[in-house]
């Protein structure tokens, strides 16, 4: 049985840059050292992992890769603290470590045959990222995949370039939206959960997964409900109150729960039932 505090090394084969300003955001994709590591690294669309630099610290992570994809795990990394700002400094060939995978995942397999609609925030997009992919990689499966996706400024928008190709092939309906007009930005302007209600997307037969900003969140699933979404027809992802993903810290606990262990995926049908300060 393999330790859960023993780390396993990566390599940075590749660092992608999504978003520059204060909090800039870059993509990473890592290779295992060990390939034999894939033998029991079983990542699913929802999963975190602790990545990490040896004498600096480890954070949690969403993997914003799909399993779909094969031979690599990637990590949106937003720049804002001690190890993010470490990670910030890396080349294409450093180390990093990575324990995982932690957490419960998105019951892919059971939305097959139905609408899958994804409706982010900023950084917030990047968990949604491999269910995106994994519907792509395995389209017959589904029968249809929708995309409301907002940030502050287009310039904060992750994954634009790969969403904005997917969106001209035709892969499946993408909707950009930003929060105030600026100049040479023709799409919509305003909040998520504003756009949600002028597309108004059918609830028959539609899954739909939300995560972004808590207040977002929010909204989004209030209007979700307005628009005839039951409950067991939502999901959302709570990844980032989880600290040290085995349920031994006791940061994410909440009632009878422990983020890392019972979610952080949770379908609106029991994230309804948590106190108040889940959010």
């Amino acid at each position: 049985m393999n330790n859960p505090y023993i780390p396993y090394l990566a390599m940075v084969k590749d660092i992608r840059p999504e978003t520059a300003g204060e909090r800039p955001i870059n993509t990473y994709t890592l290779v295992f050292k060990d390939e034999s590591v894939w033998d029991v690294f079983k990542n699913r669309p929802g999963q975190c992992a602790m990545v990490g630099l040896l004498g600096v610290g480890e954070s949690m992570i969403s993997i914003c890769s799909s399993p779909t994809q094969k031979g690599y795990l990637q990590f949106s990394i937003m720049k804002m603290g001690k190890v993010t700002s470490a990670i910030h400094e890396l080349e294409a060939g450093d180390t990093m470590t990575i324990r995982g995978p932690y957490g419960n995942s998105f019951p892919v397999d059971d939305w097959k045959g139905k609408k899958i609609l994804t409706i982010g925030g900023g950084i917030g997009q990047a968990p949604l990222r491999p269910i995106i992919n994994y519907v792509l990689d395995n389209r017959k499966d589904y029968q249809s995949l929708q995309l409301i996706y907002g940030a502050r400024t287009a310039a904060d928008l992750v994954f634009l370039k790969e969403l904005q190709e997917l969106q001209q092939a035709n892969g499946a309906q993408v909707n950009f939206s930003v929060d105030r007009p600026e100049d040479g930005w023709n799409g919509y302007v305003g909040f998520v959960p504003a756009y949600l209600m002028d597309l108004k997307p059918s609830p028959e037969n539609t899954i739909a997964i939300t995560c972004g900003p808590p207040i977002m969140i929010r909204y989004v699933i209030e209007n979700l409900l307005k628009l005839g979404f039951k409950d067991e027809q939502m999901y959302t992802t709570l990844e980032n109150r989880m600290k040290c993903g085995i349920g031994k810290c006791g940061k994410c606990n909440v009632g009878n729960l422990y983020v890392c262990k019972d979610g952080p995926v949770f379908c609106y049908t029991r994230l309804k039932t948590l106190p108040p300060d889940m959010e």
